[in-house]
């Protein structure tokens, strides 16, 4: 039966990551990475799709906590009869795919069913499967296409075989270590020692990084927590950073607003690396340039909004008609027919996340500027274009306000780094540029009768994504038309005291259905009110959406507050990087010093 979304947990590899949910099942796992097909995919459908579980037969009380500043996962299983911990990890260092599930008995004697169900390609193959005893282990492998899975694990006297699950017993001291470990089909099986080492490690590597972070942020553990999931969704191979392991989460349960995620868009990427400067890192940051660099090379003409993880560009969208999906939400989707939209504001956020780069670090980068400057130059000719805007519209193109402002924002950022770095380019050309469409959205994107500006050129509606514009320095946080903007979402946005990314009614997004606030949005009204001297407005705020984290810190792409439930990809980037631009802006504003 599929949990609640808020009731699952990530761990990974910085290459790929599970689903854990309380009841010990992994539900959701793609190998050997993030964008991979599914090997266990429960996640939208049932356990016959593919999971792995590990807890008691008996009723029990379970509570969770990553394991200190790091991203393995403890869960503790109490029952009438005893307690044991079930910790999770995918280690890193050990060059493999793995998936490592240690039980330890803290007292007592506790019943435990184990249950390993392998499906491929998600959740459609069953594979061929072949037990052994290895050096005493039990050892199985799952083999279907390309793929296959090794579970290894201890053998187990008086173990009972019940429907394909295993049951036995733990006992007080019992330390049972199981892994599964990803191979291609066709290569050789070899069976080496168990990575717990590398489990250690993990630990303290995490732990070593976490406290290089910034210390002056107001909810340091949402901070921190936040930091370490956007680092786990950075690939640490290629730098490309997805902007959630899963996909088709609904953000209409039910309905057909399910989108796969498990790419790299280079705006959500940008942003990520904002966050990490923010607070201190620079080394993802120098890592996903690299990144970008190799990922849109080519003309500047066929820049994409979207990448797969190794910089693919083909992202064909497609549904999986053989997977219920989550909670019946259909289609499933894998891929991301988004990919090939025009997004005019995705330049304005990698010029920034570039700028970011350069001040954290003190020096240019010549390739990534080079990139720049051709990018800026491309701009200078179809910066006057309609386009679907950041929302992914898929209705009619629009002159999206916001859109238009992160254009003025690529042309700001081109200036400045020809101002204050020495970088060659026509800066002449593109200040003029740069106030030219400076003057089109204050003339065509600002609703002067209304005081607000408004969602795009003649149109009515306000879009939280407005509340960036003092971010990006397009205006000042408490000039009278940013007042007004804020007034005017708080009035037509707010739902519960969380806000909409717009109104669905209105039809401009070309989909059916409503969706539930958006919580990256309503981390932004948090800068904005910030930006505004309302200061107190943004710290209630802020800590009511960092209460909002399920019990281990994590959140969706939106949440739903009648229900009290997350919605929506997960964990999603979007919404841990709106957190800590968040944080940073309300210790600036506190400090007398707005970013």
């Amino acid at each position: 039966m599929t949990l609640p979304i808020e009731d699952y947990a990530l761990v990974g590899d910085r290459r790929s990551g599970a689903l854990v949910g309380r009841n010990g099942s992994v539900d959701w796992l793609c190998l050997p990475r993030f964008d991979s097909p599914a090997c266990f995919a429960g996640l939208l459908g049932g356990d016959d799709h593919g999971h792995w579980q590990l807890c008691p037969v008996d009723e029990y009380d379970v509570r969770r906590r990553y394991v200190g500043e790091s991203t393995v996962l403890e869960t503790t299983f109490t029952t009438a009869t005893g307690e044991i911990t079930l910790t999770d990890a995918m280690p890193r260092g050990d060059g493999r795919a793995d998936l490592v599930r240690t039980v330890v008995g803290v007292r007592g004697t506790v019943r435990v069913r184990h249950e390993w169900t392998v499906r491929f390609d998600y959740g459609a193959v069953v594979p061929w499967v072949r037990r052994a005893e290895v050096a005493g282990e039990r050892v199985i492998t799952a083999t279907g296409g390309p793929d296959r899975l090794v579970l290894r694990g201890p053998r187990l006297p008086g173990a009972v075989d019940r429907h394909h699950a295993d049951e036995f017993d733990v006992l007080a001291g019992d330390h049972l270590v199981f892994t599964t470990t990803w191979l291609p089909s066709w290569a050789p099986l070899t069976v080496t020692d168990p990575p717990e080492d590398h489990v250690t490690e993990s630990i303290r590597e995490g732990q070593r990084w976490a406290h290089r972070c910034r210390a002056d942020l107001p909810r340091l553990d949402a901070v921190l927590r936040s930091l370490l999931t956007l680092r786990l969704l950075t690939d640490e191979q290629t730098g490309g950073i997805v902007a959630a392991p899963t996909t088709s989460l609904p953000e209409d349960p039910g309905g057909e607003r399910n989108w796969d995620y498990r790419y790299c868009w280079l705006r959500d990427a940008a942003l990520t690396i904002g966050a990490l400067v923010r607070a201190g890192h620079t080394d993802e940051a120098r890592l996903w340039r690299a990144w970008l660099l190799r990922a849109v090379a080519g003309d500047p003409d066929d820049l994409q909004i979207m990448y797969a993880v190794d910089g693919a560009r083909r992202l064909p969208e497609f549904t999986l008609p053989h997977l219920p999906g989550y909670a019946g939400s259909t289609p499933v989707r894998i891929g991301n027919g988004a990919a090939v939209q025009r997004q005019l504001d995705v330049l304005g956020e990698v010029m920034i996340g570039l700028e970011q780069i350069r001040r954290a670090t003190g020096r240019a980068d010549a390739d990534a500027w080079a990139l720049q400057r051709t990018l800026v130059e491309h701009l200078a000719t179809t910066w006057r274009r309609k386009d679907h805007g950041l929302w992914e519209i898929r209705g009619p193109q629009q002159y999206f306000t916001h859109s238009q402002a992160m254009v003025w924002a690529a042309f700001d950022r081109a200036v400045r780094a020809v101002e204050e770095f020495d970088l060659d380019g026509p800066v002449d050309q593109w200040r003029r540029l740069r106030d030219t469409v400076h003057a089109r959205v204050l003339e065509h994107g600002y609703d002067a009768e209304r005081g607000t500006f408004v969602q795009y050129y003649g149109g009515a509606e306000v879009d939280a994504a407005l509340l960036v514009l003092p971010t990006i320095g397009f205006i000042d946080g408490d000039d009278p038309r940013m007042l007004g903007t804020i007034e005017a979402i708080e009035r037509d946005l707010l739902r519960d005291g969380l806000v909409l990314r717009y109104r669905t009614s209105t039809g401009v997004d070309g989909l059916a259905g409503d969706e539930h606030p958006f919580l990256a949005c309503s981390f932004w009204l948090v800068s904005a009110y910030a930006r505004a001297g309302r200061v107190d407005d943004a710290a209630a705020l802020f800590d009511r959406l960092c209460d909002l984290t399920n019990d281990v810190g994590l959140l969706s792409e939106e949440y739903d507050p009648a229900g009290r439930r997350m919605i929506g990809n997960f964990p999603q980037a979007f919404s841990h990087l709106a957190l800590v631009h968040a944080a940073a802006d309300l210790a600036e504003a506190r400090a007398g010093r707005p970013g």
